[in-house]
């Protein structure tokens, strides 16, 4: 699974029924949005992007809509292990109304969600297979269910370098697209369903995003550049005849 997301939604009502590709982005609301979430930033327009590729944004770029019924922003920057320590400013932009966030990365099978109603958290979900369950609090919502019941548990591919019992119950990804499919009404990797939206349908408006008090991006593309090149060269696996997994010798 590939699938990427830092999504964050207000939204009118429950449930995906304002993500209809029938009704385009307001442009001046969303401007509005846009210096609301990001006060005292740099802002520029940026080339618009179909939701189904907005998910997880380039750094410093977010994909903004603001919809009858919902408002959705695409951005990275707000991502982090623990929903409930989202900046207190964005959960209050939320009065009267429900706001979800979404973060999913593929990498390394990292999920997480929260809900509030009325800027009251009534659910927040973050795990991975590397830390665990790092949040779980409040009721959970019927379509974890099955989830938490051992109805999908994570079956070992023969001859994958890493065995023994997966750490979690379930993969976090697949829990992560059904989270998807519930609250915005598509998935990025999971079967569609004939009820899914068509995410390359809704159009979201980009825009170059820049804090002030932030570090500077020349600095920090050097960091990670230091970082690739302390890593190791990659190991490439593929399938032997019988079905299992073996290491390919990349040399």
């Amino acid at each position: 699974m590939g699938a990427k997301t830092a999504l964050l939604a207000y939204m009118d009502a429950e449930g995906p029924s304002a993500l209809r590709p029938t009704v385009a982005a307001d442009r001046e609301r969303t401007e509005a949005l846009v210096r609301q979430l990001y006060p005292g930033w740099e802002i520029a327009d940026a080339a618009a992007c179909e939701l189904g590729e907005a998910t997880y944004p380039p750094e410093g770029t977010a994909y903004v809509g603001s919809l009858p019924g919902m408002d959705i922003v695409c951005d990275r920057h707000w991502m982090g292990d623990f929903p409930t320590r989202l900046a207190q400013y964005l959960i209050d932009a939320s009065a009267g109304r429900r706001m979800v966030v979404h973060w999913m990365h593929s990498v390394v099978d990292f999920f997480a969600f929260a809900v509030w109603e009325d800027g009251r958290l009534v659910r927040s979900l973050s795990l991975s297979p590397d830390n665990g369950i790092v949040e779980d609090i409040g009721e959970r919502f019927p379509f974890e269910a099955p989830y938490w019941a051992g109805e999908h548990p994570v079956k070992r591919i023969p001859g994958w370098p890493v065995q023994g019992p997966y750490p979690l119950p379930f993969h976090p990804l697949e829990l992560g697209e059904e989270a998807l499919r519930t609250f915005f009404g598509f998935v990025l990797e999971g079967r569609p369903v004939p009820a899914d939206i068509d995410a390359s349908a809704v159009e979201l408006r980009g825009f170059r995003l820049k804090d002030p008090q932030g570090p500077d991006p020349v600095v920090r593309q050097a960091a990670i550049a230091a970082a690739v090149a302390r890593m190791g060269p990659p190991r490439r696996f593929g399938f032997a005849p019988d079905g299992s997994m073996v290491e390919i010798d990349s040399r």
